[in-house]
C-alpha cells in the first residue's frame, strides 16, 4: 500500500489538475517493449525516445505522455520537454481513456504533435492519427494484433486488409510488429 501512497502523477490540462493512478502492469509491459523497440532503433540517430517525460505546451498544458519522441534537442529541458514532440504515443487507461482520446489529441493536434498513437490494451489495438498539411489530425490506420487462431480464421483477402507491422512516420526503415508491442 506505501507504493500507492508514493505514486504522485498529475498533469495540467486546460488549467485543471488531473491526478494519475498508478499503472496496471501489462500497461507498463506495453510501454516498455514499445520504448525498448524504439530506442534501440534510435541509438546514434538525432531524435530520442522518452518514457512519461513532462511535455509543457503552454502554461495550461503539462502532459506526461506515456512515451514521446523529440528530433528538436532544443526543446530539451533539464526537467522536462518544452513545446510538441515529434511523436506521442498513450496507452489507454480506464481513468484516463476518455481524455486521451478527446481533449489531449485535441492539444497535441493543435500543437503540431506529427503522429499520436492510441494503444487499447484491451483490444490489443493501436490507432495511428498523423497530421494532414492543414494542421490537423487523420486517421491513418487502426492495427490489431490477432491471435493464430483468429488469424487462421481470416479468409487471405481478408489477412491482405490487415497490416501486421506499423512504422512511425518519422523513420519508414522503423518497422514495429504489432505482436513485439502486446506479446512477450
Amino acid at each position: 500500500m506505501e507504493a500507492l501512497l508514493d505514486f504522485d502523477k498529475s498533469e495540467l490540462i486546460n488549467g485543471f489538475v488531473y491526478n494519475m493512478a498508478p499503472p496496471n502492469l501489462n500497461h507498463r509491459r506495453i510501454q516498455r517493449r514499445l520504448t525498448r523497440v524504439i530506442d534501440n532503433f534510435l541509438r546514434g540517430k538525432r531524435c530520442e525516445v522518452f518514457f512519461e517525460a513532462e511535455v509543457e505546451f503552454d502554461k495550461e498544458n503539462k502532459f506526461i505522455p506515456d512515451i514521446s519522441i523529440v528530433c528538436d534537442p532544443s526543446k530539451v529541458g533539464e526537467e522536462n520537454i518544452k513545446g510538441a514532440p515529434d511523436f506521442v504515443a498513450e496507452v489507454l487507461s480506464p481513468s484516463t481513456r476518455k481524455r486521451d482520446m478527446t481533449v489531449k489529441k485535441l492539444i497535441y493536434e493543435k500543437y503540431g504533435v506529427k503522429e499520436y498513437w492510441i494503444i487499447s490494451p484491451k483490444d490489443e489495438a493501436i490507432e495511428v492519427y498523423r497530421l494532414n498539411e492543414h494542421g490537423g489530425y487523420y486517421l491513418d490506420n487502426v492495427y490489431t494484433n490477432f491471435s493464430e487462431y483468429e488469424w487462421e480464421q481470416l479468409k487471405e483477402e481478408e489477412r491482405e486488409r490487415f497490416n501486421l507491422t506499423l512504422k512511425i512516420s518519422l523513420y519508414d526503415e522503423l518497422e514495429i510488429n504489432i505482436k513485439e508491442i502486446f506479446e512477450d
